[in-house]
């Protein structure tokens, strides 16, 4: 892993691949660390022709903290954005910013457009990248992600009430194990999901590497305050490729189906049983999906690697 400094903020990234292939540039969801990517999916990509990039987006893992900024409750941002009201004021950043970091990372590693994946929270900032950084968005992949058009069907309560948990203790083992029954709740159908050990091991690795509940709540209110972007959607001309769970409970397929619809040309699969996480079991799918798409819209020169 390494370091770098853009958009004002240092980032923490790490590298797959050939430096000499098209950079590929993952977006980790909510509260999620770069070690949440599977290696095999980051492989996959990079024996495919391209130089992967993950990192840790701001406020989270090892990039700049925004420590001493309390954002306000997220009743008040909800209530706030329901009176019409300005909200990107009330918060420390939305995520208009964290998708200027991400274009900022891509042209701070040398590279003048990239293909973009971004997950949840992240899929929303690279669909922001693609409106607001137009020239470095060579391909655009947005996954179990939504619009934020109004009046899509809202999440299960049980999910929901998942993401907005809180453990018991600021422990290793408690953050664990509330982690095991998030999963549960918005992961996806048995056969495919992550077993409990994984998913506690995982987490447990995560709180070591790094804990940050502020910086949680700060992405929250990021999500919460940005204005919204669904409208702005039919203008894009980039290649889109849209990927969504038939079994997410949290971001509802129609989600990105409405996605689909509003990005001209865009190709969307849904896919049976997955739901709002990535396991191993989901990976040789999905590449099966991505690696065509990119090599579709490769560069010429670059489409040989593509078929490696």
């Amino acid at each position: 892993m390494a370091r770098i400094k853009a958009n004002g903020i240092e980032i923490e990234y790490e590298a797959t691949g050939s430096s000499n292939d098209p950079m590929m540039l993952l977006v980790s969801g909510f509260s999620g660390q770069l070690t949440r990517w599977p290696e095999s999916l980051k492989r996959g990509l990079a024996d495919a022709g391209r130089h992967v990039i993950t990192f840790d987006n701001r406020d989270i893992g090892l990039s700049t903290e925004f420590s001493g900024k309390v954002p306000p409750a997220p009743r008040d941002i909800v209530k706030a954005a329901a009176e019409g009201k300005p909200t990107g004021g009330m918060v420390p950043y939305v995520l208009d910013d964290m998708a200027a970091d991400a274009a900022a990372l891509i042209a701070e590693l040398g590279a003048s457009q990239a293909d973009v994946l971004g997950v949840s929270m992240g899929g929303m900032i690279v669909q922001l990248m693609a409106l607001n950084h137009p020239a470095q968005v060579r391909t655009l992949i947005p996954v179990m992600t939504t619009s934020g058009a109004p009046g899509l069907p809202q999440s299960d309560p049980a999910a929901q009430a998942a993401l907005t948990a809180v453990p018991d203790a600021r422990t290793a083992e408690a953050i664990a194990e509330l982690s095991v029954k998030s999963r549960h709740a918005i992961g996806s159908a048995p056969e495919l999901r992550s077993s409990d050990m994984d998913v506690r091991a995982q987490s447990m690795a995560d709180f070591n590497r790094s804990d940050r509940p502020l910086g949680v709540a700060r992405q929250y209110a990021a999500i919460l305050a940005q204005p919204r972007w669904h409208e702005r959607l039919v203008g894009l001309t980039v290649p889109t490729l849209v990927l969504h769970g038939a079994a997410d409970p949290l971001i509802k397929p129609e989600a990105g189906r409405d996605i689909a619809q509003r990005i001209p040309s865009a190709e969307i699969e849904v896919i049976d049983k997955w739901g709002h996480d990535m396991p191993e079991k989901i990976v040789p799918t999905l590449l099966n999906r991505i690696v065509p798409f990119l090599a579709r819209n490769a560069p010429e020169a670059t489409r040989a690697n593509m078929s490696r």
